[in-house]
């Protein structure tokens, strides 16, 4: 029997359903790579979506990774990421990011990739709290971003509450020890150049 593939809605990546030059996929694919010198130890991928971004690295750092959880807040989404991206070090569960109770259940990480998330949930500070009592000590947070006209201002992306400006988006890693931040443009990572327009903050946060 032929299981049936996930519907595009374009909120969550779904591989199998997108042409390999399609820029979004690119995109979100080249965040993975960005990440995977980080990955080790028990690692987070919160908002995993369909789980081929916790395969790669899961493949990638296999002999630094002792465990990967994904975590995603859609029963379909989990279901397919099981099926689909299944790898012996991960393992897939329904959870929400807003949680208050999420560090309580999951317990702590030496790594957490957060993708395109913050700019979907209604309280970022609660999330960013969420993502810091999970970190270790000397942990890294990887976590990426769409600029755009700030925290409660409307945004023409459906599935976005808001989208922050790059300051706004500097001040969520006040609490870490080491920050650095890069700016994605298309599958590329650098530091600002003059002249250039940016979409896309990514952060690499230590605790």
């Amino acid at each position: 029997m032929v299981m049936a593939l996930l519907e595009w809605t374009g909120e969550r990546i779904i591989p199998k359903l997108l042409k390999p030059t399609n820029g979004m996929l690119l995109e979100h694919i080249a965040r993975y790579y960005f990440a995977t010198p980080y990955i080790k130890g028990r690692v987070l991928d919160i908002a995993c979506g369909t789980g081929y971004g916790c395969h790669m690295v899961a493949k990638d750092r296999k002999r630094e990774l002792t465990e990967l959880i994904g975590v995603d807040n859609d029963d379909d989404t989990i279901t397919y990421a099981k099926r689909e991206y299944h790898h012996q070090k991960i393992t897939y569960q329904k959870g929400d990011a807003l949680d208050p109770l999420l560090p309580e259940k999951l317990g702590l990480f030496d790594t957490i990739l957060s993708f395109e998330t913050i700019e979907h949930v209604a309280d970022d500070l609660l999330f960013m709290n969420n993502l810091y009592l999970m970190l270790k000590p000397g942990g890294t947070l990887v976590l990426s971003s769409p600029f755009g006209r700030g925290r409660g201002m409307q945004t023409s992306e459906p599935f976005h509450v808001h989208q922050l400006t790059p300051a706004e988006f500097e001040e969520l890693f006040v609490r870490f020890s080491q920050v650095e931040i890069y700016y994605q443009r298309g599958p590329t990572f650098e530091k600002p150049r003059d002249g250039v327009r940016y979409f896309i903050g990514m952060a690499v946060c230590t605790k």
